[in-house]
Parts: structure tokens; C-alpha cells; sequence
């Protein structure tokens, strides 16, 4: 299906060097606020309180979320688990307070709001836990990156893996630069998000690069740039439909799931959104500073008593 076919091909690679240029400003800045800002972890990373309390009807996370807040825990998470009357608060570190006044203190202000609230498990997660997630987080992306090259590699050539990882991995700085600069928490389902985005931007590198190799055995009198151009411009319509698809749910989760899902909402959002760019333009542009030709993907066919053919003129 499309919404429109563009019949001249547009000449993005005449302006290679300056979506490159643009991408090395961008991936610089995100590095400079990492090193000067660092991330705002959450209690995930860092260690804090965790309680879970149990309300006798479904409880209003907005509402408990207020409350707790109230005390001066303006980051303080609030979710259900297991059923709607079950909430889980988690509570950062505070210097000079336990973790049983923490959780005495918001017990006692949540019982303040409804006397029929119970604690049912509180217990004080230790930054060492912090170090794994972190280890964790950070294995689990090396291990993406790494079969994403590998993956590539096998199905196209070397030069697309190394394009594509550079253009995907420029847009996880990105995202990270941004929650550097806001200073936005950086939770669990953060973490997730920018694995999913990985995933979500080497699935549009697939799709682009898939296109050229189709070009070069179709077109055998165009240039490298004008296939790279040909192939971008041949899936416009699909790459709006599909990125429009995919931020019209992305942004319902923003603007209607709660804070919950906000921050994961909001790292989607600028992944898919620099994603875009970073598979359609950037990572084809590096494919072709390095060199990506015809005879990378389209093996030539052999021709008749040809002399490098080891089976030619063979008799019976």
C-alpha cells in the first residue's frame, strides 16, 4: 500500500556530508551532557525503599502518587502490581533517613488519606543491585549491537553492519544525551525502550538496505549514489505509513498512560524520531563512504566457456 509515488528519484546522497555533519553535532552534544550531566537513575540503579501496600478498593495512583510526593519524593514511583487494590512504591535514597522511617513516615501518610490502607512487604533494595542492572543493562546491549552487526553481515555485506550499528547506536546517545540534559529518570523500562528502539531502527536499515541490493541487480547502469537514492526514495510512502503507525500508539501511551509509562513513551518517541533519520539517511550514507558497490551484493553470473569457471568446456 501507498499514499504517493514519487517518480524522480530525490538526491539524497548529494547531501550526504551534511546529514553526517549533523549527526556528529547532534551524537557530540549527547556525549558532552552524559560526561557533564550524567543520567538521573532511579531507584532501580541507585538503591531506595521499596513498599507495597494494599488498599481495600482500586486504588488512585494519581492521588497516592500526590500524597507521597507531598513528603518531598518527587521522583517516587507508583504502579500497581498483581490487582488494581495493589500498589508498589518505590522510594529513593534519602540522606540521614532508614529505610523503616521512610516507610513508616509514608505509611502514616497514606493511612491519613484512607485508614484502610495496609503495608503488606517494604524492604530497602542496596545499590550493589544498582551494579548488576547496570552490568546487566549494558551487556544486553552489547550482545543486540553485536548480532544486529552479525545479522547484517551475513544477509548483505560487512560494510551494512558497520553502517547500520553506527546509525543505530547514534541514536541511543541521542536518547541518553536527552535525558542527560533534562535530567529525565532513567528506569528499568527506559533501558527497555532503547532496546526496543535498536530493534525498531535496524528493522528500517533491513528495509532501505534490501532496496539498494534490488537496485544494483535491476539497474546496472546506475551509480552507487543514484541506487542509494533511488531505493530511499522508492519506500517514502512505506517508511510514512510505518513510523506514522507506529508514533500515533507510541504518543497514546504518552499522553494516556501515566507516568508509568511516560519516560518509556517519551524514549520511543525520540528513537523512532531520530531513527527515521538515522536508518533512511545516516546509515546509508555511510555505507557509501565505505565503499559499498555492486559487486558487494550481486554476484556476477558466468558466462558461457568462461575462463575462470573450473567447470567450462568440461566434457563428458
Amino acid at each position: 500500500m501507498e499514499f504517493f509515488r514519487i517518480r524522480k528519484d530525490i538526491p539524497f546522497m548529494k547531501h550526504a556530508l551534511v546529514f553526517n555533519a549533523i549527526s556528529f553535532i547532534t551524537f557530540a552534544l549527547a556525549v558532552f551532557f552524559l560526561l557533564t550531566r550524567g543520567l538521573h537513575l532511579s531507584v532501580e540503579f541507585t538503591g531506595g525503599t521499596v513498599m507495597e501496600v494494599a488498599y481495600s478498593q482500586p486504588a488512585e495512583l494519581a492521588k497516592v502518587r500526590d500524597t507521597v510526593s507531598a513528603l518531598g519524593y518527587p521522583d517516587v514511583q507508583v504502579q500497581n502490581f498483581g490487582t488494581s487494590r495493589d500498589v508498589m512504591i518505590r522510594l529513593p535514597v534519602q540522606k540521614g533517613v532508614t529505610s523503616a522511617q521512610q516507610s513508616e513516615q509514608v505509611l502514616g501518610a497514606l493511612k491519613a488519606a484512607d485508614h484502610e490502607v495496609t503495608l503488606r512487604r517494604t524492604e530497602f533494595v542496596g545499590p550493589q543491585v544498582g551494579e548488576e542492572l547496570v552490568h546487566g543493562g549494558l551487556m544486553a546491549l552489547a550482545m543486540v549491537v553485536v548480532g544486529i552487526v552479525i545479522y547484517l553481515a551475513f544477509r548483505f555485506e560487512w560494510k551494512f553492519g558497520v553502517a547500520a550499528i553506527i546509525a543505530n547506536l547514534h541514536d541511543v546517545v541521542i536518547i541518553l544525551g536527552f535525558f542527560a540534559f533534562f535530567q529525565w529518570e532513567f528506569s528499568l523500562s527506559v533501558l527497555a525502550g532503547v532496546l526496543a528502539v535498536l530493534g525498531y531502527s535496524v528493522n528500517e536499515s533491513v528495509v532501505i538496505f534490501d532496496r539498494i541490493r534490488e537496485a544494483f541487480r535491476k539497474y546496472r547502469k546506475m551509480t552507487t549514489h543514484e541506487v542509494i537514492d533511488h531505493a530511499i526514495t522508492s519506500t517514502m510512502s512505506r517508511t510514512i505509513i510505518t513510523h506514522a503507525s507506529t508514533e500515533a500508539m507510541v504518543l497514546s501511551m504518552f499522553f494516556f498512560g501515566g507516568p508509568s509509562l511516560h519516560y518509556f513513551a517519551l524514549a520511543l518517541t525520540i528513537g523512532i524520531l531520530f531513527g527515521i533519520y538515522s536508518s533512511v539517511f545516516v546509515a546509508a550514507a555511510i555505507a557509501m563512504w565505505l565503499g559499498v558497490k555492486r559487486e558487494d551484493l550481486v554476484k556476477p553470473a558466468k558466462k558461457e566457456g568462461d575462463p575462470n569457471d573450473p567447470q567450462a568446456g568440461a566434457t563428458v
